[in-house]
């Protein structure tokens, strides 16, 4: 019983992410939602109290996920630190041109939106941001202490204003519709974290 519940659980999300990558959270009414899933209305209130726990969790999934996939990016056993870096940047600037919307970054797409509607989802998303950069800031010194990256003052700072950017990259782009932001995100990124 507990592993059909922990199915629908997880079927109302994963439609769920599907329709918030593409519309955002505000565009997903919850009667879509239900219709999409193929889940009566009781169903989603048995496993979510409200439509913000709904995305709480939506976005708790997110985060852990996206936590995993970073891990592995960061950590390639073959690449030096600053290639383990950049690579993790040429995958952001791949998933947010991909034509399918479920490839690209939630906390791109509902961070403006979540915001202003939910203290706790913002929560859940500034909490993602930190571990992101102290992920990317930890590679920085990776590099540091093997030579593969130029001395910096900063790493912490250095992977904040790095990761800032390719989020204003992204916001570019989604409203000209083109690639060219990522493009000049990472000319800049390569020049900020230079090679010895």
């Amino acid at each position: 019983m507990r592993e059909n519940r922990q199915d629908t659980r997880s079927h109302i999300l994963s439609v769920g992410r599907g329709l918030t990558a593409r519309w955002g959270y505000s565009g997903v009414g919850l009667s879509e939602l239900l219709k999409e899933a193929g889940v009566p209305k009781g169903s989603f209130y048995h496993y979510f109290p409200s439509k913000e726990a709904y995305g709480c969790a939506l976005l708790t999934e997110f985060v852990t996920e996206y936590r995993d996939k970073l891990s592995a990016t960061l950590a390639h056993p073959t690449l030096d630190a600053r290639s383990r870096f950049l690579a993790y940047f040429a995958e952001w600037h791949r998933k947010q041109i991909s034509a399918v919307p479920e490839d690209r970054c939630l906390v791109v797409r509902l961070s403006a939106e979540v915001a202003d509607l939910s203290a706790d989802m913002s929560t859940i998303l500034q909490s993602g941001v930190n571990e992101i950069i102290a992920a990317l800031a930890d590679t920085l010194r990776q590099g540091i202490a093997e030579g593969s990256i130029a001395a910096l003052d900063n790493p912490e700072a250095m992977a904040e204003l790095i990761y800032h950017q390719w989020l204003g990259a992204s916001l570019v782009a989604s409203i000209s519709h083109e690639d060219a932001p990522f493009k000049a995100a990472m000319r800049a990124t390569q020049a900020l974290i230079p090679p010895p």
